[in-house]
Formats: structure tokens, C-alpha cells, sequence
């Protein structure tokens, strides 16, 4: 079977969560033995190239469109869509996985597969198709009860505009809809949260399959190990790792202000902060040292594969503090794998892979008196968190390895395929 990937953007173009999930699927598929051809965008004309990467055909657009336009572009983008109609009609594949394709590939790919006679499977990692940005507006930031109760009420027209106002278009996502009903064979949601968040907003989704992950990629060094503990001090330390993408959204907040009660409580925990030294982490560094705990929050930046391997390996529980609808985090797959316990959000899919008291927790992470002391008893507690971290790890060998979700993305291609 040929199959052509389409995504937004592409390891190593980028290498966000969506996009490396994308390249898990493709690197499966090609393991598997079927043929691949990858259509992504570049933000740079010097990278509009089509190189092949470990047998990966991957064809690069460039598009440059302004920011203020992208969410009109999100349609049709004029860059891209020739570009791609033609790099399909050449390569002429069986079916089309299209992962996130709203920021730069644009809905109208999907017109022009469906006029290929091409089926789309489509995944959707996010909320994007019914909302401007990351979804959060259906949790209550008064409630901070354990399990709050979590109702995906559409979003409210004039809510929308107040928040986006000139970027906000009329009908918008009546159009995505009519996109994404028409031109799509199958919608798959990568966790149930995200299917019900769709399903309230009107986007028919069916089927969920959860991300997957590699666990053979999973071996720290334990040389490079020691050279992390050194570079950062972590040596005798207990250590809670927030890793990944950093924002207030991702829970930045909530994690110190949770770290504020833990070092009163543990003198030898730290916050290890793995992430791009962005705006959000300066605003960060500024916090915790308002708090008092400036010198037991150590930011890494961004890390190299190597070196985010060893920070997994140094730290003691992993935190994901999410408060928005984070539907399926890569960082939680990549903790479990690497056998650590792991405290996730109660918002999205978190809780379909971490199961409360077994292999880590699940929290409000509004309540940050209830998470730092989820913390505080895993930190103090090195039996129950390498306990736990194995059945994290179990749990990912049997429910959740890319080789699994690789197999049920196959069926449906196939299914697809087949119905044509």
C-alpha cells in the first residue's frame, strides 16, 4: 500500500509533539513494508527540498504567510494546495493519513484528495478544528474538587470574538465541519476527551487510537547520565521533571506554586524544567524566585534526544499539571517508557494512560495543595515510584507502543483504502 502523510510541519523541520507522533506513524508504516511519501512546509525557501531520510520521501512546500492571515489561510492557502495537488497526482498513493494540517497545508488538501479519488484517514491531535487556540474554556477555574465535573459545552460565538476579535471569522467552523464530513473517509481522535470535545461541537469522530511510542528508543546512557547529574547538580537530589513544550497553559504555574509547598516539606527536591528558554520560562524563573525557590528550579532549555533521555533517568516523578484540554501527551508516553511514575492533569486524555494510584496520579491541577503533596509522597517514597514507574512501563508494552497503534492506523488505511 501506498501512503501519503501529510502534516503541518515534519521532523526535522520541527520536532513538536504532533509532528513527532506523525514520524513515529510513518517510520511504522515503512517497517511494515509499505510505501511512504511524506508532504510537509517549510518556513524557510532554502529547506524547500525533498530529501529521503532513512527511505523517507518527504516533500517540503515553502510557504511564507503572514500570521495575522493564517487562520484565512487555514481554507486554502495559495502556496501550498498546487503544490500539493501535483505532488499527489505524480506520486499517486493508495490513501492519505493526514495528521494537523490548519496552520500551513490548509482543509482544502482534502478537497483536492477527495477530487484524486485519494481516501483521507484523518487524525486529529487537537482542538483546532472547533476552536482559535488550546481549548480551556469548559474548565471552571473555581472548582477545585478532585474530579471536577467536565462538561465540552460548544463555544459561545460572542466569547470567541471578544477573545480573537479581528481573527475571528464567521462561520468558521461550520466550514472546517463541512471540510472535514465531506472530503474525510475516517476521523480518528487520539483519546476519548478529544472525541467528546469533537462530538459536542459537532464534528462526527468515531474512532480512537491513542499515540504510540517507540520503547526500544528509551535507554538512557548511563555515561551521559552521570554528565547530566553533574552539569545540573541533581546528584542526592529528588527531582520532579517538567518537560516539553512550556507555557501557564502546560501548567507552568501550577507546578511551581506546587513546588513551593514541596522543598518547605523536602529540602533536597528541585523542579527540573526541560523546555525552550521562551518568554514563558524567563516569566518562570521570575516566579519561582518570588517564591523563594529560585535556586531548586533548574532550567535545562531545550534538550537534544541524548539529553532528555538522562533527565528522564535523574528525576524521580514526571509531572504534566495541564489546565487545558490536553488530549494525549507525548511527555506521559515518554515518562512510562522510561519507567518513571508520572502526576497528570485530570483535563484530556491524561487519564486514559496514567491510572490513578497505580502508575502515578491523577489531579486538579488547580488544587496545587493536592499536587504538591501527590509530589511530596512520591519524592519521599522511592519504592511506591519505582513501583509505579514499572507499571507505567508494563502498561505502555502492552496498550500503547507504536508498533500497536501503527497496526490500528494500518486497518484503517486499509479499510479506506479498500472502499474506494
Amino acid at each position: 500500500m501506498k501512503i501519503a502523510v501529510l502534516s503541518d510541519r515534519f521532523p526535522p523541520y520541527y520536532m513538536g509533539g504532533a509532528e513527532h507522533i506523525a514520524a513515529l506513524f510513518t517510520t511504522q508504516y515503512m517497517r511494515c513494508g509499505h510505501d511512504v511519501v511524506v508532504i510537509t512546509t517549510v518556513q524557510d525557501r532554502n529547506r524547500e527540498t525533498t530529501p529521503v531520510q532513512a527511505g523517507m520521501n518527504i516533500n517540503a512546500v515553502y510557504t511564507n504567510m503572514p500570521t495575522r492571515l493564517r487562520a484565512w489561510c487555514s481554507f486554502y492557502n495559495p502556496q501550498v494546495v498546487p503544490m500539493v495537488r501535483t505532488i499527489l497526482a505524480r506520486e499517486k498513493p493508495d490513501v492519505i493519513h493526514a495528521h494537523n494540517i490548519h496552520n500551513y497545508l490548509s482543509y482544502h488538501v482534502l478537497k483536492v484528495a477527495h477530487n484524486l479519488q485519494i481516501p483521507v484517514v484523518m487524525t486529529l491531535h487537537d482542538a483546532m478544528s472547533f476552536s482559535y487556540g488550546k481549548y480551556f474554556q469548559f474548565i471552571d477555574p473555581h472548582d477545585r474538587t478532585p474530579c471536577p465535573r467536565i462538561s465540552y459545552k460548544p463555544l459561545n460565538f460572542w466569547t470567541t470574538l471578544t477573545a480573537n476579535r479581528f481573527r475571528t471569522i464567521p462561520f468558521r467552523n461550520l466550514i472546517i465541519r463541512t471540510y472535514l464530513h465531506r472530503y474525510v473517509k475516517t476521523l480518528v481522535a487520539v483519546s476519548r476527551a478529544l472525541q467528546k470535545a469533537l462530538n459536542a461541537h459537532g464534528i462526527t469522530c468515531t474512532t480512537v487510537v491513542p499515540n504510540g511510542v517507540d520503547v526500544a528508543a528509551f535507554a538512557a546512557d548511563p555515561r551521559q547520565v552521570m554528565v547530566f547529574k553533574d552539569t545540573y547538580g541533581l546528584h542526592d537530589k529528588r527531582v520532579a521533571l517538567l518537560a516539553g513544550r512550556i507555557s501557564y497553559l502546560k501548567g507552568g504555574e501550577q507546578a511551581l506554586k506546587a513546588m513551593a509547598e514541596v522543598c518547605k516539606a523536602l529540602p533536597q527536591a528541585v523542579l527540573l524544567v526541560a523546555g525552550a528558554q521562551n518568554s514563558y520560562a524567563q516569566h518562570m524563573k521570575q516566579m519561582a524566585c518570588d517564591a523563594g525557590i529560585g535556586h531548586r528550579v533548574i532550567f535545562t532549555g531545550w534538550l537534544a534526544q541524548p539529553d532528555l533521555l538522562s533527565a528522564y533517568q535523574c528525576c524521580d516523578v514526571v509531572l504534566c499539571p495541564s489546565i487545558y484540554l490536553d488530549n494525549f501527551p507525548t511527555v506521559n508516553l515518554e515518562a512510562m517508557a522510561m519507567k518513571k511514575p508520572v502526576i497528570a492533569s485530570c483535563f484530556g486524555g491524561s487519564q486514559e494512560l496514567v491510572l490513578d494510584g497505580v502508575t502515578g496520579y491523577i489531579v486538579n491541577p488547580l488544587n496545587t495543595a493536592l499536587l504538591a503533596e501527590r509530589i511530596i509522597d512520591l519524592l519521599s517514597n522511592k519504592e511506591k515510584a519505582v513501583r509505579m514507574g514499572e507499571e507505567g512501563y508494563q502498561r505502555i508494552v502492552q496498550n500503547f507502543t507504536i508498533q500497536q497503534q501503527g497496526q490500528k492506523m494500518l486497518t484503517l488505511l486499509e479499510e479506506a483504502r479498500q472502499s474506494t
